[in-house]
């Protein structure tokens, strides 16, 4: 009987140091190995880690060819650590904050568009998890039922889309644990819908586009990412002309160079992966665009290289000054590709995002995004 009671109270301590271990001292938790991403609910908020965000950029035109790209992003950013959310009786106490970029690039009129808004939500006009709503602040709405619908408005454009999954869901890093940097929990649970049909309109000043292409869809959440030594990040998302699909993040250090942690996947026509890692692939910056609004300098065109894949491609934006200042500065724009693929010419579009050029990027928090 003792030694079944010594075993139970070992028992206990244990878990205790576990849960210890996978959270902060304030409660928050973090992202460790052994979770399992499981849909729909994980596209649902996480409330137990500080940040979170659903990511969705495209790459659309018109029946005429009239090219476009768009961003949206929603982000929880959590401020009352769960270990101290005693009930409160005011509606102003809010235990996270609500945000959302919104950009669209007119390619033809070489023109970018931005805006962001910020809410607390404590009368409901901002939020997650709403029934289809997955996340919304005023008429900027993100809907989920048997399709994302996607709709966002300024007083001078605005989007209304339909996106429908034609791949289906990634996990990205091992098994959906997206390491950032050395040590635990410096670490995200992260996946994709690398392709999405998407069909619908953007409105530009008086002008109604009615439009179709790809959408990407990222999904993530995570309490510490980054680590004191890193001072951002060069991310792609890429979609080819031959059908593969292709992510890539690579991690910046302060003294320079890259973190080993880089890492990235490869995603076949089929849904089938290959993952990448920082000594998989090369990076080199080829040209330089500097912002007339925040004198930052980023690298707007580059040569990828990944030998395993039998691949070469040419980076470049669609058009230059696609930089976001929404309390954040950062550079975040559609951008195209040309190059090779196992000999044969393939060539593409995406999406590319250069934080940590003009200070903090977006969803940094404490230890970083």
């Amino acid at each position: 009987m003792r030694r079944i009671f010594q075993c139970a109270v070992a028992a206990i301590i244990a878990a205790g140091v576990l849960q210890a271990q996978n959270a902060t001292e304030g409660g928050w938790a973090i992202a460790v190995p052994g979770y399992r991403i499981t849909l729909p609910k994980d596209n649902y908020p996480h409330y137990d880690f500080r940040t979170e965000w659903w990511y969705f950029t495209g790459n659309l035109e018109t029946a005429d060819g009239r090219p476009f790209g768009y961003q949206v992003t929603f982000f929880r950013y959590g401020y009352r650590p769960p270990g101290s959310r005693q009930p409160v009786a005011s509606r102003f106490v809010m235990n996270d904050v609500k945000f959302a970029h919104f950009a669209v690039t007119d390619v033809a009129a070489d023109r970018f568009h931005f805006d962001g808004r910020v809410s607390r939500g404590a009368y409901g006009e901002a939020g997650f998890g709403d029934a289809t709503r997955l996340a919304w602040i005023d008429d900027w709405e993100l809907d989920l039922s048997n399709r994302f619908h996607l709709k966002a408005a300024t007083k001078n454009y605005s989007i209304d889309l339909e996106l429908t999954p034609v791949k289906s869901v990634v996990l990205q890093g091992q098994e959906g644990l997206s390491q950032k940097a050395d040590g635990l929990g410096h670490a995200s649970y992260y996946y994709s819908i690398p392709r999405l049909s998407t069909s619908g309109t953007i409105k530009i000043d008086s002008n109604t586009y009615v439009v179709s292409g790809t959408s990407w869809y990222d999904r993530e959440w995570a309490t510490n990412q980054l680590a004191p030594e890193q001072s951002g990040w060069n991310w792609f998302a890429i979609q080819l002309s031959d059908g593969n699909d292709l992510m890539l993040y690579q991690m910046r250090l302060k003294r320079g160079g890259a973190d080993p942690h880089s890492s990235g996947k490869w995603i076949a026509p089929d849904g089938s992966s290959i993952d990448l890692d920082a000594n998989d692939f090369k990076l080199k910056a080829i040209r330089t665009w500097v912002s007339p609004a925040s004198k930052a300098g980023y690298p707007i065109s580059w040569m990828l290289t990944i030998p395993k894949l039998d691949m070469e491609l040419e980076i470049a934006p669609a058009i230059e000054n696609q930089e976001l200042n929404v309390a954040v500065v950062y550079w975040e724009g559609c951008i195209r590709l040309n190059g090779q693929h196992q000999g044969a010419p393939v060539d593409g579009v995406g999406y590319m995002e250069l934080t940590g050029y003009a200070g903090e990027g977006p969803g940094l928090t404490g230890s970083k995004r």
